[in-house]
């Protein structure tokens, strides 16, 4: 079974993507902000990563560019943000997101995101 973590500070947008995740068959950890996300993807491993831009103590940016430093086994991750501008999707590819998506996601919409960047067929 493909695991996510949902890092993301607000905790009905971290239910709302977990129903949807689990429902579709994906086990699904949460963090609530980057630091505690660094630690678990230190701890565990996942299959994808659903990130959040604005976060206390370590936002989404943030929380991507020490991930993509690490040593650990590398994989994709959807920043998920209710900035909608184009510079903001600029700032998260930098960062080391491998998707965009504009809250609020429709539930379709992420599961053909999370689908296609872990290689199943859609």
């Amino acid at each position: 079974m493909k695991r996510i973590l949902i890092v993301d500070d607000a905790a009905t947008v971290r239910m709302y993507h977990r129903n949807i995740l689990e429902s579709a068959g994906y086990s699904v950890d949460e963090a609530l902000n980057g630091i505690e996300a660094i630690e678990k993807a230190l701890q565990e491993s996942f299959d994808l990563y659903i990130v959040d831009v604005n976060m206390p103590k370590l936002d989404g940016y943030g929380f991507l560019r020490e991930l993509r430093g690490e040593n650990i086994s590398q994989v994709p991750a959807i920043m998920v943000s209710t900035e909608a501008e184009a510079n903001d999707q600029v700032a998260a590819f930098k960062a080391g997101a491998n998707g965009y998506l504009v809250k609020p996601v429709k539930p379709e919409q992420l599961l053909t995101h999370v689908r296609l960047l872990i290689g199943e067929t859609v």
